[in-house]
């Protein structure tokens, strides 16, 4: 791992005193991680994240953890609507269309077992921009594999079983695996697809109600921890 330091950074606010949050991004950018790093480290854009991993598994570190670095934006995640200053932000150099490389899943894997043994991060908590940011994000996008980092027990996957399509349902069970933000329910309902059923298309129906069902009873989203 190498560091490149960003300038752009801050305390952590709210009562947050250590990450407990990991938000995974894609820069949808050309040209490998350099071009991305270049702009997280301008101070002109004030943006920037925690680490890069670029196409060849290089992870580059831009904020030191403890630090509160600009990721993620307006959000909400559970009871947080300060997404920047709980969590841990990962950019992935990725155009937005094409796979994410073996190698560099293989990097991130890595880089996700050791933040969440120091930080004790649990699987629930590894999310997407499009998780906390429902209908103005959409990455790490569609051809993220959420399901190889479930299986690794580096996030979260739906057993699903039989359910009728219920609209209200759906919602109740959404906000309490993680989907809170004040967005329509159309656009909750596209930010679990993208997670879970990428190709999934129409009006809500019984496998979406499974999904959220099931995230809810074995994987709610537990308060922050905060310092008093």
């Amino acid at each position: 791992m190498r560091t490149v330091a960003s300038p752009n950074h801050g305390p952590r606010r709210s009562g947050y005193d250590a990450p407990d949050l990991i938000v995974l991004h894609y820069t949808a950018m050309m040209g490998g991680a350099e071009p991305a790093i270049k702009r997280l480290c301008d101070p002109s854009t004030e943006v920037s994240c925690h680490y890069i991993i670029d196409e060849g598994a290089e992870v580059t570190q831009l904020v030191p953890d403890a630090c509160r670095a600009w990721h993620a934006g307006a959000g909400r995640w559970g009871e947080c609507d300060d997404v920047n200053s709980r969590s841990l932000g990962i950019e992935l150099s990725n155009d937005g269309y094409s796979p994410f490389p073996a190698d560099q899943m293989d990097a991130l894997e890595r880089l996700l077992r050791d933040l969440t043994a120091r930080h004790d991060i649990p699987p629930q908590n590894i999310i997407g921009h499009s998780d906390c940011a429902p209908g103005r994000k959409i990455d790490p996008g569609a051809r993220f594999d959420w399901l190889r980092l479930a299986r690794g027990g580096l996030s979260v996957w739906p057993r699903q079983g039989p359910a009728a399509p219920d609209s209200d349902a759906f919602l109740r069970d959404a906000q309490i695996a993680g989907w809170t933000a004040d967005v329509s329910p159309d656009r909750v309902l596209t930010a679990v697809r993208l997670r879970f059923r990428p190709w999934a298309s129409g009006p809500l129906d019984g496998r979406d109600c499974a999904i959220v069902a099931d995230l809810a009873r074995r994987f709610p989203v537990d308060q922050p921890r905060v310092t008093a």
